[in-house]
């Protein structure tokens, strides 16, 4: 308040002019402080995977393999229900996950990661919903038994820098496959996958990039060793 009468007062006394000066020097000072605002933040920008198949696959002549259950995709390694990029700078402090400010994933990368697993498993097989009914139904394909479970955990995912200048997307999950019998789960076969992908950027948009080919790599990786361990029983 004192900066406006000091304005005004110097602008009055210094020319004939008087009232023009004053209006001209409060003009001036409105005009300072509008620039001085802060700029509203900018929207985060959303990102997914990717359309996934633009066509569909020529068919497959080989036989069709046994149904599989999929359960849904676990994230113990990220936090919980979180749509945030991360990325985490291994050269520097590698034991802190860090947000972009302005990149988000359109789902929760499990749900993602669930989707790109779904279409890779369902080239050559059925793939069906853990707690789905149908999953209940018994395949003859099997011998009459309950089909096969597939849980995934994703341990990590996210976008890290091995220096400043160079980064991957960084995708390790474990898959574990099941048989579903009368005295409880049998185990057929877990592995760990990790996948490392070269990031074009040192940014959001370079990691986000690396972490859908990853996901689409691991998710080819995942269907292969099912169909190994998965494969009927005699």
């Amino acid at each position: 308040m004192n900066t406006i009468k000091n304005i005004a007062a110097s602008a009055y006394q210094s020319s004939a002019g008087g009232i023009f000066g004053l209006i001209f020097a409060l003009g001036a000072f409105g005009l300072a402080g509008c620039s001085a605002l802060p700029e509203p933040p900018s929207r985060p920008v959303m990102y997914d995977f990717g359309p996934g198949p633009m066509q569909t696959a020529p068919s497959d002549r080989r036989a069709p393999l046994p149904a599989l259950a999929l359960a849904e995709v676990d994230a113990p390694g990220l936090p919980d229900g979180s749509n945030a990029v991360l990325y985490r700078l291994a050269y520097a402090d590698a034991q802190q996950l860090r947000p972009y400010a302005l990149a988000r994933w359109s789902q929760p990368p499990a749900q993602l990661l669930q989707q790109r697993l779904r279409e890779h498993l369902g080239q050559r097989r059925a793939v069906l919903k853990a707690d789905d009914g149908a999953a209940q139904v018994r395949d003859a394909t099997q011998g009459g038994n309950l089909p096969p479970v597939l849980r995934v955990e994703v341990e990590e995912f996210s976008h890290t820098f091995t220096s400043a200048a160079e980064s991957v997307g960084l995708l390790r999950l474990r898959a574990t496959v099941v048989d579903l019998t009368p005295a409880g789960e049998a185990l057929r076969g877990q592995r760990v996958f990790i996948v490392r992908t070269p990031a074009r950027s040192a940014d959001a948009a370079g990691g986000v990039a690396a972490l859908a080919e990853a996901s689409t790599q691991a998710a080819k990786e995942v269907s292969e060793w099912v169909e190994q361990v998965a494969a009927p029983r005699p």
